[in-house]
């Protein structure tokens, strides 16, 4: 028996050509045809056979060996030993054909749970192959498509979807012709000329849109060209899928139950570096490619920061090279459309998924059943006893993989998500007892889990479908970690080196439980053995800076729901409380505190609790944030565990909020650097320091900011029909609707600002630093107090846009509905942007960093990432006011002996008493900022607060001065970008290496 080496092939034959054409084929998947009806019928042996030594592919279980067969002259005998899987046969018989061999005869024995397959093969004319080049050939291409992407297990739909009809036998000539016919399609990658680009937007309109390519709209063409986008996008994501899989490095499991992606075609063009000849090829065809991008609608699946910060954190995944996988849910309706009618906040469905989705791709070979209620039993399995939980309610989990392309770098990631389906087997039982309204209860109920981010949780049944959202998306995404973990390897003791598992914040901990399930009852791994593996793989970002704001499931919801995982839950915290007592003793009210569960009337699951414990790292997300966690929210066990607390702070992506929202301010900035290396390298970025005083930079710098302002302005008399001057500072406070975030102080700071204009001589007005005040964000459902301060927000800008007194000093602007998409116009117009926390409860502030990105100058408290900033800028580039986050406590202690401000006083006298109508309405938002009330230190920090306004009005009238600070803001902000947190995470948390796919 004779064993082929591998070495590098040369492409001078047929075989070869088909496995190396001009491109690279080490990582691309190989398309083949059906097997043939005649090819002969296997004979299957339950003989052991013991494993062949031959050559083998280094990431997986594949064998591939060439038998010189002692009895028949006439046929080349191929033996395989791979891991048994569903579909197996017909990729291996696909590949034969393909190439041209007949299969004479094969056999199949069983080894364990791997297949050992003989096939004698011959040429297309019946001889026997000895060529040792086309032998390699052969092997190699039996390999590569054993051993496919990491799907390839799934691939094969079941056998009652459909029935093949398979073409009769080619002879050899017709063969070799198809065979070459398919060389030449899979010969190179799609070309990006202009007029390949067009024939290709072309045909999508025709064949994808079903359009007349004479006659289609901007709509029809943005849809076109966002699947000819889409073709290159998957070529690149086939090839990374192929290339982790033959390399195998650890990876990391990013689970995040947010993703807030927003518009995907300009971040996509620019990632794979054919922007410009997309935007040549349409203009060619009479459309503008910015046009075009703006038919695209936004994807919402997510709330605020956390959600943004996971859409930038999977894009420095890919251009950093790092094996990763996202998962979260694909839900129907994303966050809520924001409609302000007569100044009142409604809400309204986001029918994100209307008009499609060009960018997912729905795998319908991908699910997974995901169980709920029921009971748990015991039973025996070798002679042990076992946990066997039999669910009372099943449905399927449908993956819709998304791909994320890196930039620089051909790797092309996957964010994966799961929508939910109702399980066949309970719709066909019940049709077929004729149940049909049944039927289509459960389908709903199904369809329900995914279908609205952030269920309202106030009732019952809303806090039953957020656990249910959690535990289904956990379940999914856990058993294709497994299932992907299994395809290459047998020992759990491996799997801690290959998996990270990234917990982003709280939503996605029942996974410890779940992991932790399988572990013990479908794997049967012994409780230590499980535990280990646990403690190695999780880790932990909590997003909280209070008490309040942790996660906990009441025990009666868990228990109903899911009773398998409180048994669980309840085991490890026994266990870690026994040895809690070891350590620390008989303190009972620390343990109390430590427990995972929490007694009292209502008994809950402290979901923080359990996290911190399970995982091996515990991250916050800026300075100030893991302070606060060592210090108070984690206290206890920062003295039990010291060594797990690290922090991260949080960063946003240069590619989405320079590159695609500000391409001017882009150009600029590589044209002084001398380089475009600053969009994959940030930290290069400080080279405009250099230039922070240069006179011709100053005058470019200015000529950028004005032509983002004069789009604003456009944006905002288009929305609103007002006018604004463009010699104001625009003023910009964008984000959630929060009485932490404090868009009550801007607006009584506006308040003041139009009262002393009023109240000045026109002479003293015409040192009135002009000023355009825009918010934006939405308040949740529920939150009364956030949708007042949205009505105050309308009926002061009602006032003030409408008095002639005022005229361009002074406007106020709502804009509704503030998404991704609106913010990539928001902040490239600001000049001025306000984060007006409390100190000490913001985590980190991801929007700061946009706007500092962008060159706009911040007035902010010192909290979050603030601090940070303050390091790298300066302190005399930024506008900082407010108390520090030590004096927070003492200021709220002093209560009603606290001395506020005249001006806030009168401020606030001017809405309790109707100056600007709906007074009973708003009596209650002033109740709240008056006496003890003002939890949130409104008045304590309204003096600073109008002194940090002067503060900036003073640097926008010296020009010369605002430039340089504007250049040194964006000069500095290269901390700040999610590629430098993704680096920490990859080296101190996950343990994982680049995994670079070559091109």
């Amino acid at each position: 028996m004779a064993t082929l080496s591998f070495s590098p092939l040369k492409p001078n034959t047929l075989f070869s050509s088909f496995l190396f054409p001009s491109k690279n084929l080490s990582s691309r998947p190989i398309i083949y045809t059906l097997p043939h009806r005649n090819t002969p019928p296997l004979t299957f042996s339950a003989a052991k056979r013991p494993p062949a030594a031959s050559a083998t592919n280094s990431s997986s279980s594949v064998t591939v060996e060439t038998v010189s067969p002692e009895n028949d002259a006439n046929s080349t005998v191929f033996v395989i030993r791979a891991r048994n899987r569903t579909g197996l046969l017909q990729v291996i018989t696909r590949v034969f054909n393909i190439l041209g061999l007949s299969v004479e005869k094969a056999t199949v024995d069983f080894e364990e749970d791997y297949f050992v397959m003989t096939f004698f093969v011959t040429d297309s004319r019946g001889n026997k192959i000895d060529d040792q080049k086309s032998l390699e050939s052969i092997n190699k291409a039996l390999i590569d498509a054993i051993d496919g992407d990491d799907d390839a297990a799934l691939s094969v739909a079941p056998p009652d979807r459909g029935v093949v009809v398979r073409k009769p036998r080619l002879d050899f000539g017709e063969r070799k012709g198809q065979a070459e016919r398919m060389l030449g399609l899979m010969d190179v990658f799609l070309k990006n000329d202009p007029i390949s680009l067009q024939k290709d937007i072309l045909h999508h309109v025709e064949y994808t849109v079903a359009r007349s390519r004479f006659s289609f709209d901007d709509f029809e063409a943005y849809q076109a060209l966002a699947h000819s986008v889409r073709d290159r996008l998957i070529e690149r994501w086939h090839d990374t899928l192929i290339h982790f899989k033959k390399e195998d490095p650890k990876r990391v499991y990013f689970l995040s139950l947010e993703f807030l992606m927003g518009r995907s075609l300009s971040n996509i063009v620019i990632n794979l570096g054919i922007r410009d000849q997309f935007a040549d090829a349409l203009s060619q065809l009479g459309f503008d490619f910015e046009v075009l991008a703006e038919q695209e609608g936004d994807a919402c699946l997510g709330n605020g920061g956390l959600a943004r910060l996971s859409a930038c954190q999977m894009d420095s995944l890919a251009t950093l090279d790092y094996p990763a996988v996202g998962y979260g849910l694909r839900y129907q309706y994303g966050l809520f459309r924001q409609v302000i009618v007569d100044g009142f906040q409604h809400e309204q469905p986001d029918y994100w998924l209307n008009f499609g989705n060009p960018w997912e791709i729905e795998r319908v070979h991908i699910t997974y059943p995901v169980k709920f209620y029921g009971t748990v039993t015991d039973e025996f399995l070798n002679g042990e006893k076992c946990k066997v939980w039999v669910p009372g309610e099943m449905v399927e989990a449908v993956a819709y993989d998304n791909p994320i392309p890196g930039y620089g770098t051909r790797n092309t990631i996957n964010l994966r998500l799961w929508a939910a389906k109702p399980s066949d087997q309970h719709d066909m039982e019940s049709f077929n007892t004729g149940d049909y309204v049944d039927a289509v209860v459960n389908r709903q109920r199904a369809e329900s889990i995914s279908s609205i981010l952030y269920p309202d949780d106030r009732s019952y049944q809303g806090k039953e479908l957020r656990l249910k959202q959690q535990y289904f998306f956990v379940s999914a995404s856990v058993q294709d970690i497994f299932r992907r973990f299994k395809d290459t390897h047998k020992k759990f003791d491996e799997f801690p080196e290959k998996v990270a598992l990234q917990l982003n914040d709280t939503h996605p901990s029942l996974a410890i439980a779940e992991v932790m399930r399988v572990l013990l009852d479908e794997e049967h791994l012994s409780w230590h053995r499980a535990w280990d593996i646990i403690c190695k793989i999780f880790s932990f970002t909590t997003h909280t800076v209070s008490p309040e704001g942790l996660e906990k499931i009441p025990v009666d919801l868990l228990g109903n729901l899911l009773p398998r995982h409180l048994q669980i839950i309840y085991d490890i915290n026994f266990n870690f409380v026994e040895e809690l007592k070891k350590m620390i003793g008989l303190d009972y009210d620390r343990l109390t505190r430590m427990s995972i569960v929490e007694e009292g009337a209502v008994k809950n699951i402290r979901m923080a609790n359990l996290s911190v414990i399970c995982s091996h790292t515990v991250n916050g997300v800026s300075r100030l944030h893991s302070e606060l966690l060592r210090t108070k929210l984690f206290k206890d066990f920062y003295d039990l565990w010291p060594h797990k607390f690290q922090y991260k702070t949080n960063g946003v992506t240069q590619r989405r909020w320079i590159v695609v929202s500000n391409p001017s301010l882009c150009a600029l900035i590589s044209k002084w650097l001398g380089t475009e290396a600053w969009i994959r390298d940030i930290d290069l970025l400080i080279g405009l320091r250099d230039y922070a005083t240069n006179a011709e930079l100053h005058q470019e710098w200015k000529m950028v900011k004005k032509v983002n302002k004069i789009r604003l302005a456009e944006y905002i008399e288009a929305m609103s029909g007002l006018k604004v001057s463009l010699d104001a500072m625009f003023d910009v406070q964008t984000k959630r609707i929060h009485e932490y975030k404090r868009q009550l102080l801007n607006i009584l700071g506006i308040i003041h600002r139009y009262d002393c204009i009023k109240n000045m001589d026109k002479n003293d007005r015409k040192k009135v630093v002009p000023r355009v005040c825009i918010i934006g964000g939405k308040a949740a459902p529920g939150y009364e107090i956030a949708k007042k301060i949205i009505k105050l927000c309308h009926v002061v800008a009602e006032r003030i846009n409408n008095d002639n007194d005022i005229g361009d000093l002074l406007k106020l602007v709502f804009i509704p509905d503030y998404n991704v998409s609106v913010a990539e116009m928001v902040i490239p117009g600001a000049d001025l942007s306000q984060h007006l926390s409390t100190a000490g409860h913001e985590a980190s502030g991801t929007g700061s960093m946009k706007f500092l990105m962008n060159g706009c100058l911040l007035l902010a408290t010192a909290d979050g990432s603030t601090i940070e900033m303050v390091e790298e800028i300066g302190q005399d580039n930024m506008f900082l006011f407010g108390a520090k986050a030590h004096e927070v406590v003492a200021l709220r202690k002093k209560g009603p002996t606290l001395k506020v401000p005249l001006q806030f006083s009168r401020v606030v006298r001017m809405i309790r008493d109707g100056h600007f109508g709906f007074e009973d309405y708003f009596k209650s938002l002033c109740d709240k900022i008056e006496g003890t009330s003002d939890y949130f230190l409104l008045g304590a920090d309204f003096m600073s607060y109008l002194e940090a306004q002067a503060a900036a009005d003073k640097a926008f009238v010296d020009e010369e001065r605002w430039t340089k600070m504007s250049i040194l803001s964006a000069a500095g902000s290269g901390r700040f970008s999610s590629d430098r947190t993704i680096q920490e995470y990859a080296e101190n948390t996950w343990d994982i290496q680049p995994c670079r796919c070559p091109f």
